[in-house]
């Protein structure tokens, strides 16, 4: 992750520990991440992982873009959320109270495989193949996709997205909360 994207994840992640009135072992409890990881966090010692980034938000029973902060679409940092050159994701939209929806694009590299948590009760998420082949795993079974195809699941059960293709893989991620 870039320095600007671990400040305002530190920053967010007090800022909603406040909000909550949780010490850190109570936030430890709910987001299933150590006291001591979300302390190093905190105080931007440490980069969570895109996977680490959604235990959390899921604890906090909080959409992922909360502790991305708010960035305009122009904002160059969106684009620097990266896990070892392996994944990256960009904000498109913001989560969005009135419609409980918000987007996001995912890059992956050749071969990489991304580990979900399940996420809230009732959470969707929608996924659409702009460029390369992958698998996602969800509800018990592996389905595959393709450039221009399209898949929505319920998320609210741990999930895996793989590149399976010779070529980076991108998707939009349209994730509904209930």
């Amino acid at each position: 992750m870039s320095d600007s994207i671990n400040k305002t994840v530190a920053t967010q992640l007090k800022k909603m520990r406040a909000n909550k009135g949780w010490s850190l072992e109570v936030a430890s409890q709910h987001c299933g991440v150590s006291k001591a990881m979300l302390g190093q966090i905190e105080r931007g010692e440490s980069s969570p992982t895109i996977a680490k980034l959604w235990k959390i938000a899921t604890g906090f029973e909080l959409p992922l873009s909360e502790f991305l902060g708010q960035k305009s679409p122009l904002d160059s940092d969106t684009k620097g959320f990266n896990q070892e050159h392996t994944v990256s994701i960009e904000t498109i939209f913001e989560y969005d109270q009135s419609t409980g929806i918000e987007m996001f694009e995912l890059c992956f590299t050749v071969g990489h495989e991304q580990h979900s948590e399940a996420h809230q009760i009732g959470v969707i998420e929608h996924i659409v193949v702009t460029s390369g082949c992958m698998e996602y795993f969800a509800g018990g079974q592996w389905k595959t996709l393709n450039t221009g195809e399209k898949a929505k699941f319920n998320a609210d059960q741990p999930h895996i997205y793989r590149n399976i293709g010779d070529i980076p893989l991108r998707f939009f991620n349209i994730i509904h909360y209930s």
